[in-house]
């Protein structure tokens, strides 16, 4: 028995020894110019630009694929501040800000299908098959995705409701 954990122990010290060289070795350095877009991005990761998370549209906007306004989330905040940071011109008379935006289950036309809870990313939709579901706002991230799957059209976007957790105070008008 001994002779087996000793030898165990002398494989796996072996193997995390030559995993951390070729880490060394082998690491690949990031772009710093899309660390510091991803950064701008608001980190939700919805999917809503039409790439794999924040991370994706970053480098798609750093190569030059992605448009600086395919963050919806982020509306024309975020759009602003990425053509700062990249020091080109936008304009932004395309991009609506309509603000953070949050799943609702209309009750009475929901019939408990699963769909939209199959097609949640954040699984934010709790439900069982053929019983009302409900969404957790704190987790939904405002993707659309359930939107889209629900046939019976009981998902719909709100604006995420002013509560004393998201009050911000507004700005006092300037005086002239």
């Amino acid at each position: 028995m001994l002779v087996a954990i000793s030898s165990l122990t002398i494989l796996g010290a072996a193997f995390g020894l030559i995993l951390g060289i070729a880490g060394r070795f082998l690491a690949v350095e990031a772009d710093a110019n899309v660390a510091e877009i991803e950064a701008l991005m608001p980190g939700t990761n919805c999917g809503q630009c039409g790439f794999p998370g924040c991370s994706g549209a970053a480098a798609a906007i750093a190569a030059g694929e992605a448009a600086l306004t395919c963050c919806a989330p982020g509306g024309k905040a975020v759009a602003v501040a990425l053509a700062e940071k990249l020091g080109v011109s936008l304009d932004l008379s395309g991009v609506a800000n309509e603000g953070p935006k949050v799943a609702g289950v209309a009750e009475d036309l929901c019939i408990g299908c699963c769909r939209c809870i199959k097609s949640c990313p954040t699984d934010a939709i709790l439900g069982a098959p053929k019983q009302i579901h409900n969404v957790l706002k704190e987790a939904c991230t405002g993707c659309a995705a359930c939107v889209e799957h629900c046939p019976t059209e009981a998902l719909l976007l709100h604006p995420v409701p002013v509560t004393l957790p998201h009050w911000v105070m507004p700005r006092p008008a300037a005086a002239f």
